[in-house]
């Protein structure tokens, strides 16, 4: 192992969609399941230009009306993960540090990461696949959602926000990477330009923490 333990507790802040999943998202790849990939990328293009999060939310769940758990979990493990992400969890944990991933995705999708080693994964509260239920609107998270629920964790896990790293490539992850000092821009777009302290291009999670690591060694 890598670890490099340092000499405050902390806390690692990962984003999913672009950032763990590289070049895609858990909407991309549900979608992709379904024959749906042209519709989820008018969507994404929707969100880019001012769609809100709780929107796009109603609008893919009518495009998923016949999604299935075998299509989810299709979905889960075709998608393109960066490589190591379990190697870096096992290592933050065996530091006595704490991992989380906070992402806008369905909950149905974030939560199976906690199979991966992470300590808490946080999604947006969609219901129940198969889908009898219309989407909850105020369950939806967007990007203040993400530095609410950072805060709650570093209340939880008794750790300052000054203690925190996060990991994130695009404009829902702007206000976070405003609160934490410690940012990984990974295989980010132009939205956190200027706003991450280090950046990381490639297919590795091991190469994106070690430029922490090696900053707190």
């Amino acid at each position: 192992m890598f670890h490099v333990k340092p000499s405050t507790r902390r806390l690692h802040l990962f984003d999913l969609d672009g950032t763990l999943i590289r070049g895609s998202a858990a909407a991309v790849e549900i979608s992709r399941q379904l024959g749906l990939v042209e519709e989820i990328g008018a969507l994404e293009q929707g969100f880019l230009q001012g769609l809100t999060p709780d929107e796009f939310a109603v609008r893919a769940r009518d495009l998923w009306a016949e999604l299935t758990p075998e299509q989810v979990t299709a979905a889960f493990e075709g998608a393109p993960w960066l490589a190591g992400i379990r190697e870096v969890w096992a290592d933050i944990r065996a530091g006595g540090d704490r991992c989380a991933v906070i992402s806008l995705s369905p909950d149905f999708f974030v939560e199976r990461l906690l199979e991966w080693g992470v300590d808490t994964a946080h999604g947006s509260a969609w219901p129940s696949v198969p889908f009898l239920e219309p989407i909850h609107r105020p369950g939806i998270l967007n990007a203040a959602a993400k530095v609410r629920i950072a805060r709650e964790l570093c209340a939880g896990y008794g750790v300052d926000p000054v203690d925190c790293v996060a990991y994130g490539d695009s404009m829902s992850d702007a206000e976070l990477f405003a609160l934490v000092p410690a940012t990984v821009a990974v295989n980010a777009d132009h939205h956190l330009a200027g706003l991450s302290r280090h950046s990381y291009t490639g297919g590795d999670l091991r190469e994106a923490y070690a430029l922490v690591r090696n900053s707190a060694a």
